[in-house]
């Protein structure tokens, strides 16, 4: 086990007079010092183990030897910025290029995924010549301000903030909750009309569109699964009106939703989107992310006349990094794993929704199940684990699901169901938290009933 620098009361101590206050932390009633990490499993200063279904970013598992060892090697030969030629940098444009359909093309290479989404809309403004952006609600596309004014799910939170008057926020396309559900004659084209009613009143006030922005899954949002049809739908109104349509794949590609490696793809082969930015599992958790585009839309983006650099964008190091990756998914059938893994994951959870009122809908498209609190009510389980997760990890997580419902059902003096055996050690549970780490007593269960008002209020559990 890695030895510690600090007792953990002093890492309290020095990150609350360091780090800024508004960097939150998971669990923060009772944090955990996480010191090691292998695989889908976190260790903690006093070799607790801990089943992790929360950190998307380490996409094939954390510390995966394979990408340790390409970011090593590389960087003892070089390091440097994209200005010199280098073979990593086009051999992993190829690659990527590879799983993409035809036209999407060209790369840029960046560090995050909000800097990606930023130079999304960049690229879009500047190929329209228009400023409008739809965006839909709860949305989450990043932390710099160009995104916050985009993202429903941040800009909600402020209490001063008046929202950008370039940004209309479409109603999220959700058939279990939302205006239109999965009842209804045609939700896809009900909810594209919506966009396309945007489009006719922001013209009607002299805007022009420049994009729609959506994940190709809302994940923030509550796991929202788009109808199929949706897309294509809502493209043809964005194009028509001069726009272009940008799917953010940064938390949901690279094989999650298992039948496809990017999620846009489960809208159909008819649908291709104009820009698909991507991030988070793209390194493995080393800092980069990437936007691809179509030929046209970069030549626009030149016609500009300014020149577009970043300094650690494309750098061998990340490239090399990024391979390895895309090795890895593909040498330990991860997209298969994770279409295996959360269909068994989707079965044993809609036994649990015979047993327990409290459970509404089971949302796994991916990974699909959800372990840190989602959603406009928070009461969303968002389940993101690493790839490599098991069937035998998924029993242990509905083993304990199981037994806290069950403790929730006698709480709330509803029907008592029968419990399974705890798991093995490495089975410690924290409640869930949302993507700030706020903690919540009742964000195990997306609910039943209506959306209206907040999640049900019930005690805190610990276990």
């Amino acid at each position: 086990m890695s030895a510690e620098k600090f007792e953990k009361s002093k890492t309290i101590e020095l990150r609350k007079k360091h780090v800024g206050p508004s960097c939150k932390i998971f669990f923060s009633h009772d944090p955990i010092k996480i010191v090691q990490a292998k695989g889908q499993y976190m260790y903690d200063e006093k070799g607790q183990c801990y089943l992790d279904c929360i950190n998307n970013v380490a996409h094939v598992g954390h510390c995966h030897p394979d990408v340790v060892k390409a970011a090593a090697q590389q960087m003892e030969l070089l390091n440097t910025n994209s200005r010199f030629l280098h073979d990593n940098l086009v051999f992993y444009a190829q690659r990527l290029q590879a799983t993409l359909p035809e036209k999407l093309s060209v790369c840029y290479f960046v560090n995050s995924g909000s800097e990606a989404n930023d130079l999304a809309l960049r690229l879009a403004r500047q190929y329209s010549g228009h400023k409008d952006i739809i965006t839909l609600e709860n949305a989450y596309h990043g932390h710099v301000s160009s995104l916050i004014d985009i993202s429903p799910y941040k800009f909600h939170q402020l209490s001063d903030a008046e929202q950008n008057q370039f940004v209309h926020v479409a109603p999220s396309p959700d058939v279990y909750r939302g205006k239109y559900r999965a009842d209804y004659s045609d939700p896809a084209t009900a909810y594209a009309n919506e966009v396309k009613a945007i489009i006719d009143t922001v013209h009607k006030k002299g805007g022009k569109i420049a994009a729609f922005i959506a994940e190709s899954l809302q994940s923030c949002g509550g796991q929202v699964i788009p109808p199929v049809g949706y897309f294509q739908q809502v493209a043809k109104h964005v194009h028509k009106a001069g726009g272009l349509f940008i799917a953010d794949e940064v938390q949901v590609g690279f094989g999650r939703v298992g039948t496809n490696f990017w999620a846009f793809q489960l809208q159909g082969e008819d649908f291709v989107p104009d820009i698909v930015t991507m991030g988070k599992p793209i390194g493995n958790g080393h800092p980069m992310s990437c936007v691809v585009t179509t030929r046209e839309v970069a030549e626009a983006f030149m016609s500009s006349g300014m020149e577009y650099f970043n300094t650690f964008g494309g750098n061998p190091v990340s490239c090399a990094i990024g391979l390895a990756v895309l090795d890895v998914i593909v040498k330990e059938d991860l997209q298969g794993n994770a279409l295996r893994v959360g269909q068994y994951l989707t079965n044993l959870l809609e036994k649990q929704k015979e047993k327990h009122p409290l459970i509404g809908d089971i949302r796994l498209k991916e990974q699909h199940i959800l372990l840190s609190a989602d959603g406009p009510h928070r009461n969303v389980l968002k389940f993101k684990p690493p790839m490599c997760f098991t069937m035998e990890d998924a029993d242990l997580v509905v083993e304990k699901i199981d037994l806290i419902l069950t403790e929730l059902d006698d709480a709330l003096g509803l029907k008592l169901s029968s419990t399974l055996n705890p798991g093995n050690e490495c089975s410690k549970m924290k409640m869930p938290t949302d993507e700030n780490g706020h903690q919540f007593p009742n964000g195990l269960v997306h609910s039943r009933g209506s959306s209206q008002g907040g999640p049900h209020q019930t005690k805190r559990l610990k276990t």
